[in-house]
Order: structure tokens, then C-alpha cells, then sequence
């Protein structure tokens, strides 16, 4: 087996590991996907939401503080929203509490709704199964602020409230809020103390926050949905960090921690420190199977997290918090470092997840700029996706021309390997016939190793790609040919069931770009086996069965994947296919074999022209083999 069919080998069980890692863990295919609620500027009833006591929380009861306005059983359900608005978000702040309540993302739609054609806007953030409460510890006991009802004072439009606690004597915290106007996704909160510094402890010195939502499941696929679905955080000076996306973990950050995102495939809810930093942080997450039924039938995961943050209970100063409810956009996220309130940047378009350092290098340096410009040309993102993946091919025509030459030189050159191959006939000669070969396309200018290079220019692309566009929340509700969302799996065949392996559809642009797959393996291993002697041949039998074998198991694992990523694999081999038959076309054999002979003859008549490459490491390891051989016999005798 020669060098060449080694390192084949090897990138094909790569990318055979590397896709199995992605895929790990599949999760059974959810049967329907769930219904939207629609939007309400009031809610009518506010549930009671399940509440976590503070890890650090006192036991005495808080309700005595604040007497008057403390939540009786039969008024939970009466307190009331108050509303705030711009021209993307709608936040409804519950009265209990004086928290966020609801919150919805006009612009968009979950699938349910895009699909039955419903005018509803997407709930993003739903107070009946979320929660955030603030704790302090004063010496009368913990204040949660979940145990009252605020009052809403300050309101002089829609975009802004005061939430007010106060007890008798007119001390009081307050909750200012301030979300920004216009197109913004940024709520700005002030936590504020007045009065209160009666209530301190020599402890008062932080306020513990405990927060957990239940996310929604708002696209077509559980599966794929919820494997982009995870809960982020990042550390002050650090990278972010994420749990699990395929099963329950609880962590402990190790340090500061600058913001938490509760966050699935393509919006988030952050709750962010942009001042100062959350301390001791703890959070989890649970998953949700996708087989749920009742309260948790239609969401995908469970997600907690426990903070402190400095307070000043002495109201000299507020404790500063932003919330960013909004789409997963990279340059939307990055954008909203100009809303920030303190100086450190906030990062937040690292939840958009763009692989590991190269593969996000590629994206955020190329695809995404090249994805912006015709985005904005107004295209189809089905043609916006042909286009890069044309642009990519002419990028890549090159070493592709220079390796299917590569392989046309040694398939012209192929008798010759056979007279070799019939010159050393015995396996203990293989060194000896190996280093004549390597000669031999050395003499004739030609690299063996040359027909790797595509594939390792074209790997980090399509990995890349693998990582982009299921992130590329412009392809969202974007239909195209069959497929009616391009973020999501087109179904030609529902089977109405779920199938082990396949789930309970099948997707067309998946079947097209295994098909695609298997025909452009057969072409790869007809050129490789044309240039390769008979011996050669038969040790590639192994590669050639496991190069049939990866559109099969592609196809179990891209099935449920989403329409736009199968369709650019598609057309990314479809053209890789064509360019392959157009230069095989092009290639004249007779005229190739006169070229090579004639870089034979200047060769030969250069009497200062060495091997190079594999051949002399080849040569050299020839020559050492000689010499320990010779060694062995000097010592015998």
C-alpha cells in the first residue's frame, strides 16, 4: 500500500470520525411540531411560576417586611402586566414580582405558525414557565422579590417603567426598566435601593439571582433544533462556555462570569452583567425528551442559573443589568456591543457557534462576508447558496486541475509501474520496487502525492460549511424548489412513524446529495485505480468499499439534517463531479506521455538531477537498509 492510498485512507476514516462526533447521541424525532401562542399586549392570568429558593437564601419569612404588598394566595393570578414596547420586542412586566413576564419577537414566527400561514408573533419568553427572582439578605430575613406585588410608577411611555416595592416608612426597591427604542433587542434594568440600608447586615453586599426558563421548541425538527440549543456563559477575560446539547449537566463557572444565555437553535435570552460580574455562578440544564407529553410536550430543554452581583444596599449607586432577547444574528450580536453600558465588550456573537478555530476562522473571514453581499443583492437563498458554492469551485479549480493532472500522468505512466511491479515479484523486495517506482516519477516529473491536495484544501471548506449554515439564521423560513424552509428538513415522504435510523420522514435534498455522493466516489476510485498498477489496485479494495460505504451512512445521519446544508452538499459534488468529467474530457493521454517523456530526457541528461521528495527518503532508507544488512553478515562472520 503506497503512500498515497495511506493518506486516503486516513482522511476518509477522519471524516468519517469527525461526522460520527457531530452526530453523536441522536436523539427520536418529535411526530408534530408544537403551537405558537399568540400574542397578548395583557395577559389575562399570570401562573404561578416554579421557583427555586437561592442556593445562599435564609429561611425567615420575607413577607413581613413588606406587609402590605406582600402576594396573597387568591391574588397571585391578578396582578397584571405592564407593557413595553419598540418595534421589535414586546415585554410584558409581571406585577408579581416586578420581573419580565412575557416577552415576544415581532418579526418573527415560529414554524407552526410560518407553516399554517398564522400572523403571530414569536414567544420567545413565557412567564408560565419561567422565572427570575432576586434575593436579598437583610436581618429581618431574605427579601425575594417572587412574595410581592410592585407598583408600577415612572411610566412615561412605552419604553420605559419603574417597578416599586416600598414598605410603610417609604423605603423601597426599585426595578427600573428601559428598553431601547427603535429596532433594538436590548433591555436595560437598574436594581435600586432607597431606604433600605436599616435592613442591612455586614453581609448586605450582593443580590443573589436565580433564574430558569423552559425553551420552547419553535422550529419544524426536535432533533436538530435541539442539538444547537445549549446553555451558554462567559467568563470576564476568558472564552464562553457551553453545557451539553444532548443531556443533563450541571456546572460551577470557574471564575466571573460577564453574561448567561439561555439559548436554542436561533434566539436567545441573555441576561447580562455589563458592569460588574456575576459571582458563583452554578448552572444547569435538563433535556426534555422529545417523546414529552402534557406540561412539557413542545419545549426542548430545562434551563437554571444561580448568580450574586454586587448590591449596594445603601442606594448610592444601582446595580446595573441588561437583558438582550433576540435572534442568534452574528453581525446583529457583534452590533450590540454600541448598546452596551459598560466598557469591557460583550461578545455576544459567539453564540453563534462557527466551529473549532479554523473552521471559524474560514467563516467569519470569508463565508460570512461573501453571504452578507449577496444576501443583500436580494437573491433566493437557494441561488445565494449556489453562488458560494460556484465561487468555492473556481477558488479550489486549480490544485484540482493540477491533482487530476497528477493522477493523468500516473495513469499514462501505469505500464511502466507494471514492468516494475513484474521486476520484483517478492515481498522482500517491496522496498526495492518502491524506491524504483518513486525514481521513476521523479524522472519524469511527476508528484504521486499531488492527488491529495483537493481534498485537503476542499475538507476544512465543507467542515466549515457543516458549521455555518445550520447557524445562518437568514436561511430560516426561506423556502426554495421543494423545501419550504431551508433551516429545517424537507419532507417528500412522511411515514407517519418513527423508523430506527431514518426517523419519520424522508428528505429529498439528502437523497440527492448521497446519490451525488456515490457517483462522484465511483469516479474518484475509477481515476485512482487507472493510474494504479494491479498490486496497487487490490490493496485499494478496502478504500474503495469504505468510500461506498460513506453516502450510506450519510445518509442516516443528514436525514434529518436541514434542507440547506444537503443542498449545498449536493451542488458542492454535483460541481466537484463535473468539474472531474470536464478535465477528464480535456486531458489528452498521447500528448501528456510526449510531455513526460520529454522531462525524462532533460532529466536524464542532467547528470547533477537528484530524487527528490519520497524518492530520496525512499532512496536514503534503501541505503540504510543495505547498510544494516551488510552489518548483519560482517558480524556472522
Amino acid at each position: 500500500m503506497d503512500k498515497n492510498t495511506i493518506t486516503g485512507l486516513v482522511l476518509i476514516v477522519a471524516v468519517l470520525i469527525g461526522f460520527s462526533y457531530y452526530n453523536s447521541n441522536n436523539q427520536p424525532q418529535r411526530k408534530t411540531a408544537p403551537a405558537t401562542e399568540q400574542v397578548q399586549s395583557k395577559a389575562d392570568a399570570a401562573a404561578p411560576a416554579k421557583q427555586t429558593e437561592p442556593s445562599k437564601a435564609a429561611t425567615v419569612d420575607s413577607t413581613a417586611l413588606f406587609a402590605a404588598q406582600s402576594v396573597a394566595i387568591d391574588t397571585i393570578g391578578k396582578a397584571g402586566h405592564v407593557t413595553l414596547k419598540n418595534d421589535n420586542v414586546i415585554v410584558e412586566i409581571n406585577r408579581r414580582g416586578g420581573v419580565i413576564g412575557n416577552v415576544y419577537l415581532k418579526n418573527y414566527k415560529s414554524y407552526a405558525d410560518f407553516h399554517e400561514g398564522r400572523d403571530a408573533a414569536l414567544l420567545l419568553y413565557e412567564e408560565k414557565n419561567a422565572s427570575l427572582n432576586l434575593a436579598l439578605n437583610t436581618k429581618d430575613g431574605v427579601i425575594n422579590t417572587r412574595d410581592y406585588i410592585f407598583e408600577s410608577v415612572d411610566q412615561k411611555d412605552s419604553t420605559q417603567v419603574t417597578m416599586r416595592l416600598a414598605d410603610k416608612n417609604g423605603a423601597a426597591l426599585e426595578l427600573r426598566y428601559r428598553l431601547l427604542s427603535g429596532d433594538k433587542y436590548m433591555l436595560n434594568v437598574e436594581v435600586v435601593a432607597q431606604g433600605l440600608a436599616k435592613y442591612a447586615t455586614t453581609q448586605t453586599k450582593s443580590l443573589q439571582l436565580n433564574w430558569s426558563q423552559k425553551i420552547k421548541q419553535h422550529e419544524k425538527g426536535y432533533d436538530f433544533e435541539n442539538q444547537y440549543s445549549a446553555l451558554t456563559y462567559k467568563l470576564t477575560g476568558d472564552d464562553t462556555q457551553k453545557l451539553n446539547e444532548l443531556g443533563d449537566e450541571t456546572e460551577k463557572a470557574e471564575g466571573a462570569v460577564d453574561w448567561v444565555a439561555f439559548k436554542n437553535q436561533y434566539f436567545s435570552s441573555v441576561l447580562i452583567a455589563p458592569v460588574s460580574e456575576f459571582q458563583d455562578l452554578t448552572v444547569r440544564s435538563h433535556q426534555i425528551p422529545a417523546e414529552a407529553q402534557g406540561a412539557d410536550a413542545g419545549y426542548l430543554k430545562d434551563y437554571n442559573a444561580e448568580m450574586e452581583i454586587p448590591f449596594d444596599i445603601q442606594g448610592t449607586k444601582a446595580t446595573q443589568l441588561q437583558f438582550f432577547f433576540g435572534p442568534n444574528s452574528f453581525n446583529l450580536l457583534k452590533s450590540m456591543d454600541a448598546d452596551k453600558l459598560g466598557e469591557k465588550d460583550l461578545d455576544l456573537e459567539d453564540l453563534v457557534y462557527l466551529g473549532w478555530p479554523l473552521f471559524k476562522w474560514i467563516n467569519r473571514f470569508f463565508t460570512i462576508y461573501v453571504f452578507d453581499f449577496l444576501t443583500q443583492l436580494g437573491l433566493p437563498m437557494g441561488i445565494v447558496l449556489l453562488l458560494i458554492t460556484i465561487l468555492l469551485r473556481f477558488i479550489v479549480y486549480v490544485p484540482t486541475r493540477k491533482s487530476f493532472l497528477s493522477s493523468a500522468k500516473m495513469r499514462v505512466l501505469k505500464p511502466k509501474i507494471d514492468e516494475i511491479s513484474k521486476k520484483y515479484p517478492k515481498k522482500e523486495d517491496a522496498m526495492k520496487k518502491q524506491q524504483e517506482v518513486m525514481s521513476l516519477y521523479s524522472q519524469y516529473g511527476v508528484s504521486p502525492m499531488g492527488g491529495c491536495l483537493p481534498m485537503l484544501i476542499q475538507m476544512p471548506i465543507w467542515i466549515a460549511m457543516f458549521n455555518f449554515v445550520p447557524n445562518a439564521i437568514e436561511l430560516r423560513q426561506e423556502g426554495f424548489l421543494w423545501a419550504d424552509d431551508l433551516s429545517t428538513y424537507d419532507s417528500v415522504l412522511n411515514f407517519g412513524t418513527h423508523i430506527w435510523g431514518i426517523g419519520d420522514h424522508l428528505s429529498l435534498f439528502c437523497l440527492l446529495f448521497c446519490a451525488t455522493n456515490l457517483v462522484y466516489s465511483h469516479m474518484s476510485i475509477r481515476q485512482q485505480r487507472d493510474s494504479m498498477s494491479s498490486e496497487q489496485a487490490q490493496q485499494m479494495k478496502m478504500m474503495q468499499w469504505m468510500m461506498y460505504l460513506m453516502p450510506v451512512m450519510f445518509f442516516f445521519m443528514f436525514n434529518k439534517y436541514s434542507a440547506g446544508l444537503n443542498y449545498y452538499y449536493f451542488i458542492s459534488l454535483l460541481a466537484s463531479a463535473l468539474t472531474m468529467w470536464y478535465l477528464r474530457r480535456t486531458t489528452d493521454d498521447a500528448k501528456l506521455l510526449e510531455k513526460l517523456e520529454a522531462n525524462y530526457r532533460a532529466n536524464k541528461n542532467d547528470p547533477n538531477k537528484k530524487p527528490k521528495g519520497l524518492a530520496a527518503r525512499l532512496e536514503a532508507l534503501q541505503k540504510q537498509q543495505e547498510a544494516l544488512l551488510e552489518a548483519q553478515k560482517n558480524r556472522k562472520k
